[in-house]
């Protein structure tokens, strides 16, 4: 076995990283950052995630990327532990998300987010929400901020 000299790695989640997954998110949602996710919707969407993990093999990060429509993708999901934020582990997780999205042929990413400023260094541009499809405010009723959404919409063209 080969052993890990880089700080961390980023992978595609596996099943028994859904339970890891689950507490960087409500982390971030107790501080009413994200959506939190359930247990469940992690497992039935676990494809769609990668992780990042330390030396070790903890979870530090996750993001999803969550095919929309035909030409459309979502990078949801996305948090870091705050011990490891400032070390370009967020930056690499879009950046693995959107090679992904370039291999599914998806033309267009897209992502709500309080953090505008980060998205916009990677070469996301903020847009109007009502430009996306309806379809992606099905989990806004769960949002403690609905219907007064402050989340920026922001999107990026492969």
């Amino acid at each position: 076995m080969k052993k890990n000299t880089q700080p961390f790695v980023i992978e595609k989640a596996t099943i028994a990283d859904a339970k890891e997954i689950q507490v960087l998110i409500k982390a971030f949602a107790a501080k009413q950052q994200m959506l939190s996710r359930p247990l469940q919707s992690i497992y039935e969407n676990i494809r769609s995630f990668f992780v990042c993990r330390n030396r070790k093999g903890d979870v530090i990060g996750c993001s999803a990327l969550e095919v929309v429509w035909e030409d459309l993708a979502e990078i949801r999901s996305l948090a870091v532990n705050g011990r490891y934020q400032k070390k370009g582990i967020g930056r690499q997780l879009v950046e693995i998300c959107l090679e992904e999205a370039v291999a599914l042929k998806v033309k267009k990413v897209f992502t709500l987010t309080y953090v505008a400023g980060f998205f916009s260094k990677i070469g996301f541009a903020e847009v109007d929400k009502h430009e996306l499809p309806h379809k992606i405010w099905t989990d806004c009723i769960n949002c403690p901020h609905f219907p007064d959404c402050n989340e920026v919409a922001m999107i990026r063209s492969l």
